[in-house]
């Protein structure tokens, strides 16, 4: 199993970006997928999630409105869309999947501990 997130890059603040999330070896949407980000100095935090069924989301107030999560599911690619970019979005962004059997209608969780997998990060920077 293989996560690999990719798609970061310099922003000016107020910009637009989306970062994709690629999976081998298992159906990315059959399972709870999070978006996580680490600034510097700071600690991994989880901001975003999307259930596997129905796609339930949560969004943290910190990207609410700004940030969109979705699912290819033909092309088995978790994405997130990062939109009116601020430099405290600047951080290493790390896309995971939980997949741990859950009882139907469970909500996704941000919490680090619930995932299983996770892709090597990619580099985004808000900056003028």
């Amino acid at each position: 199993v293989q996560l690999q997130a990719f798609g970061g890059g310099l922003m000016q603040p107020g910009g637009s970006l989306r970062l994709s999330c690629a999976a081998s070896a298992f159906r990315l949407p059959d399972y709870f997928l999070g978006w996580f980000r680490q600034a510097p100095g700071k600690e991994r935090e989880g901001f975003l999630c999307i259930s596997p069924w129905g796609g339930r989301t949560y969004y943290a107030d910190s990207v609410k409105g700004r940030f969109t999560i979705s699912r290819d599911k033909d092309k088995n690619t978790l994405y997130l869309q990062m939109n009116s970019l601020k430099p405290e979005d600047t951080a290493v962004y790390y896309c995971a999947a939980d997949v741990a059997l859950k009882p139907y209608g469970s909500s996704c969780s941000v919490y680090e501990h619930e995932y299983d997998f996770w892709g090597q990060g990619t580099v985004v920077t808000v900056s003028s």
